[in-house]
């Protein structure tokens, strides 16, 4: 595209290996970011996610933090993580600064006691709201943070809040959205969904341990240490 120059200036002035102070406040205010996450196959999701200011957590330079809210159960980003950590943030300041902040790294999923114990002075109040209640937490090393620039950027202002605002965590299919999209009259046109089988965690243990050993004692691998590892990538 004729842009190596223009690209290894940004890449020289722009991108950084950690969150310098601007941006951890940047951070700490914001109310959404986009989450982009893959299977270890590739296949790609990008997903939305929100809460009150600040419930992404800026732990130190090289870490973020944010809680996994109760959804519609298809846990889609959290399955992708399991298999690739590779994960993509990006948030925009809509309202006040009409800027952007990418950032990218290695994501892992961490119950919320263990969360809790490993950082006591973050500051992870439980929420009383039920629907914000942290289910696990998403754990974030920082690869790389960089600006999203403004050019594009709509600005854009709240609203009061109507029909007693957002109804966190709730069941109910109108408050959710309903059928927006039509999709539930089209479904049939799909065809009948058919959920894939699925094996009970000790069924599925057995099977891997089997699977392991076998290319353990063709390969001549050491002991399993977990499907990825800091900056190896999947093994």
């Amino acid at each position: 595209m004729g842009t190596t120059e223009r690209a290894d200036r940004f890449y020289a002035e722009q991108v950084l290996d950690r969150l310098n102070p601007r941006m951890r406040a940047f951070t700490a205010r914001q109310e959404m970011f986009f989450l982009a996450t893959a299977d270890r196959h590739g296949a790609c999701d990008n997903t939305f996610r929100a809460g009150p200011p600040g419930f992404l957590h800026v732990l130190d330079d090289t870490t973020l933090a944010y809680p996994e809210y109760r959804g519609n159960g298809v846990h889609a980003s959290l399955g992708n993580i399991e298999e690739n950590p590779h994960v993509g943030i990006l948030m925009v300041d809509f309202l006040r600064d009409r800027i952007g902040l990418h950032v990218n790294g290695r994501a892992r999923v961490v119950a919320d006691d263990e969360m809790r114990r490993a950082r006591p002075d973050a500051g992870l109040a439980v929420d009383p709201v039920p629907g914000r209640r942290a289910l696990v937490w998403v754990e974030i090393a920082v690869d790389e943070a960089y600006i999203h620039c403004a050019k594009h950027i709509p600005r854009l202002q709240k609203v009061p809040a109507r029909d007693g605002g957002r109804s966190w965590g709730t069941d109910d299919v109108r408050r959710k959205g309903g059928d927006f999209f039509g999709a539930a009259a089209a479904a049939p046109e799909r065809g009948p969904f058919v959920p894939p089988p699925r094996a009970d965690p000790a069924t599925w243990r057995a099977a891997a341990e089997t699977v392991l050993a076998k290319a353990g004692s063709v390969a001549g691998a050491g002991e399993f240490s977990g499907w990825f590892s800091r900056g190896t990538g999947p093994r």
